[in-house]
């Protein structure tokens, strides 16, 4: 049995409200469509999940809403800026077969390269932009056996590759 991973940052946010609490802030405009762009990537390539997730905060629970995929969807405050431990041990509580991880850098730039065996060939997987999103299989049956660097890169895409901007 394989499970996936779909890794993903959330989409570009707004920071029009300077005195705005991080946790608040919501998309802009350009975020709102690369997480449109994204969700209709997953659907194009069949990358769908049965889980999703997702930090607690604006900006994810925007992204998330903006790729509109059917999903149970679990909004968690320990995803909010957590480093890749913490996401490791998060993920190893899933339960779906495809798993939608939601969260902020530099954490999840962090724990993708933790995870992969090799890294995509793609200039941007290192810094992972706002919307960056990696597949990566692995060969467990369950999430508490995922191990670091045992994951299979599938696919790795920036949301400037889907609409151009």
């Amino acid at each position: 049995m394989t499970k996936r991973l779909i890794l993903m940052r959330h989409a570009k946010s707004s920071w029009d409200s300077p005195f705005e609490e991080d946790h608040q802030r919501p998309l802009n405009a350009r975020g709102q469509r690369s997480a449109k762009a994204l969700g209709d990537w997953l659907r194009d390539h069949d990358y769908l999940p049965d889980q999703v997730l997702s930090s607690s905060s604006t900006r994810t629970r925007e992204t998330c809403a903006g790729l509109n995929l059917e999903a149970d969807k679990r909004f968690l405050d320990g995803l909010y800026h957590a480093g890749a431990g913490q996401m490791l041990e998060i993920l190893k509580q899933a339960n779906g077969d495809c798993v939608l991880m939601l969260g902020h850098n530099p954490g999840i730039a962090w724990f993708a390269s933790e995870l992969v065996d090799l890294p995509p060939d793609h200039a941007r997987f290192n810094d992972y932009p706002t919307c960056a999103t990696l597949v990566v299989d692995f060969p467990v049956s369950a999430w508490r056996d995922l191990r670091k660097g045992t994951g299979k890169a599938i696919d790795f895409v920036i949301p400037r590759e889907l609409t151009g901007g």
